[in-house]
Order: C-alpha cells, then structure tokens, then sequence
C-alpha cells in the first residue's frame, strides 16, 4: 500500500475517478440503444455482442477500484477479507431465487452499504451478483446490467447513512427509514433491469417506438412495467421490508461490530 500523503491523494483521486467512470459505463450500457434506433434482433439477442465488452470492462475497473481504495486507506486487508466473506453470504441468500428473483440478499447489500458506506456496497453489490450468477449458471447477456444495478442499490444505500445519524444507532428509526428505502429499491430494481431489454421488445402496443420523445418514451415504459413487472416487484419490495424489520437491527449491531475491530474509513 502507498504510506505517504501524496501518494494516498493520489490514490484518492484514481479511486473517485475510476468509481465515476464504472457508473458512468452502467448508465451508458443501458442508454445506448435508446440513441441508435430499435436493434432488429428480438429479446433472445438483446446486448448478444455488446455484454461481453460491458462485462470486460467492468470486471478489471473494480479491480482497479478496490486496488486504489486499498492504497488510499480507505480500505485495508482486512476489511477486504471482509468483503469476501460478506459477497459470498450474499451470494448464498439468492439462491432460493424465485419469481422477484430471491428478497432475502437485497435486504443485506442495503444494509452493508449502510454501514460500510458506498463504495463497499457497490463491490458488494456487484460483486455478489457476479459470484451468485457463476454459482446458478445465471450467466448470460443479462449478468453486467444486474450487476451495475445491485451495485448501485449498496451505493445509495451508503448515501442514506448522513440521514440515519439522525436516529438512535440500532434502534427503530434506522430500521423505518431502511425499510422504506428497501420497499422503493424493491421496485426500482426490476424497473431498472427491465431497461437491459425493453428498447429490443417487438414493436406493439408495449414495445419502445424508436423516435419517440422522452415524455411519449416514459409513458411507454410505464404501461410495459406496470403490465408486467410491477406485481413481481411489490412482492420482492414487501420481502425488503419484512427482512430488514426482522433482522435490520441485529444485522446492523454485527456489521458495525466488524467495523470497530477492522477500522476502515468510509467513502460516500
């Protein structure tokens, strides 16, 4: 690791910059078809060449990140022994995935990036995803945009943590403003997912008319997401709520107890 203040600035910088950079790709990944007309493949071909170099790319960039996040001293070896252990419990718990995919790993990734900040819940987050994916055979074309999303759902989630200070650490406060945030993440990640494919639907009266204006666009996209997506995605929601009630506080009690014995510094 760099030790001296120059280069830890440097490594700060890289980091901020390298982070900017990964998100920036993610939103790329999932707006681009909308600015080169409807790809006449269907949703079986959906992103067929282009995920590949997506993946390609985002794989070595969170090297990279955690690499300069290491020598910035925002993280240390073994707060990243952590993050092994804790993406593979994620992992884990999306197993039993079903229909809304599985609720019991999006409740953790919100957590963890509560606690450990945003830069953590987005390795976490993305992380899992990749390791969860390798474990099912869930690899296809799908995989970055899954990951990007989950990402961006622990990167937020460290962002809601200067409003939770708010409130007694551990107690019922922090466990209704995490559930609230877990019931809005429940839908914004099915509605987010649905973008990796919508622009390749066939054209009807559901599919995305290529030249439409933003508004015609957006009043498109709803009636595609409330006719097919929006029930699996309450369900997932109410599944965030349910588990962060039940094991927000005791999970949050263990997490920060990890954070005081491996001292790290958050970035948000």
């Amino acid at each position: 690791m760099m030790s001296t203040p120059r280069a830890q600035r440097i490594a700060t910088l890289a980091g901020d910059v390298v982070f900017g950079l990964i998100c920036l790709l993610g939103v790329i990944a999932f707006l681009y078809p909308f600015f080169l007309g409807r790809a006449e493949t269907g949703f079986t071909q959906a992103h067929a060449t282009t995920a590949p170099i997506f993946f390609a790319l985002l794989g070595p960039a969170l090297l990279v990140l955690l690499i300069a996040e290491l020598s910035a001293g925002r993280l240390n070896t073994r707060m990243v022994a952590i993050l092994g252990v804790l993406t593979g419990v994620v992992a884990i718990l999306r197993l039993p995935a079903g229909p809304a995919d599985s609720p019991t790993f999006f409740f953790l990734i919100i957590l963890i990036g509560y606690a450990y900040g945003s830069r953590f819940g987005f390795l976490i987050g993305t992380l899992a995803l990749l390791v969860s994916a390798l474990l099912t055979g869930g690899v296809g074309p799908w995989l970055p945009f899954q990951m990007f999303v989950s990402g961006w759902m622990g990167m937020s989630a460290g962002f809601l943590a200067p409003l939770g200070r708010r409130f007694r650490p551990g107690g019922w406060g922090e466990v209704v403003l995490l559930g609230g945030f877990g019931y809005v993440w429940g839908f914004l990640f099915g509605a987010l997912m649905n973008l990796w494919f919508w622009p390749f639907a066939p054209p009807g009266e559901l599919g995305w008319l290529p030249g439409s204006g933003l508004a015609a666009t957006i009043q498109q996209y709803l009636r595609f997401y409330i006719v097919t997506s929006l029930a699996w995605d309450a369900v997932r929601a109410l599944g965030n709520v349910i588990l962060i009630a039940l094991l927000g506080r005791v999970v949050l009690k263990e997490l920060r107890r990890f954070r005081e014995r491996f001292w790290f510094t958050t970035a948000t």
